[in-house]
């Protein structure tokens, strides 16, 4: 029997020598996902009012898209992905042309400015959900010209409402012309 404990004596030490499993590394626990907080009216920043001529303000971002359907063509100005930041709709079973900006909470009067001429409208609400602000004017009135044909821009500025310079493209004239025919 000696021999067998003189065999199994340098198998336990060399049991003893080997390396033990290391400790696992703790994992770091999940942190609880924070919700966004909504921002409220006080978070909201106030828009600011470009400073000097309005032909120098900085224009809207985004891009034109032209559409037609049932009630006639319209052109919608904005940045893709989101509600379109003004349009123009031709509403052919009125016989009139609709600019709309989106906002609410309007006073005073829509102004329209091109490099040629400005001209003032009544504003009025025509949708609240999204909320958008309009100036109704009819297919041959000359400022409709004047916006088509604007160096490069035209102006809206309606009470309570940030003032916006849009870039005029072709997809004006169109709308323009489809509600002349």
């Amino acid at each position: 029997m000696r021999l067998n404990h003189l065999i199994l004596l340098p198998l336990l030490v060399l049991a003893a020598c080997a390396p033990s499993k290391p400790a696992p590394v703790p994992q770091p626990k999940p942190q609880p996902k924070q919700q966004p907080v909504p921002p409220t009216a006080i978070d909201a920043p106030k828009p600011v009012r470009p400073t000097g001529e309005w032909i120098d303000w900085p224009l809207a971002p985004g891009t034109w898209v032209y559409r037609t359907d049932a009630r006639g063509s319209l052109a919608l100005f904005g940045p893709a992905g989101a509600n379109a930041t003004m349009t123009l709709r031709c509403d052919k079973s009125r016989g009139r042309i609709y600019l709309s900006v989106n906002g609410s909470g309007h006073s005073g009067t829509f102004l329209i400015r091109t490099s040629s001429t400005m001209k003032a409208f009544e504003p009025v609400q025509v949708s609240n959900e999204p909320p958008y602000v309009a100036a109704e004017i009819m297919p041959r009135d000359a400022i409709l010209d004047a916006i088509a044909y604007s160096r490069g821009r035209f102006a809206i500025e309606v009470g309570g409402l940030p003032p916006l310079a849009i870039p005029n493209w072709n997809e004006i004239s169109r709308v323009v012309e489809d509600c002349r025919t």
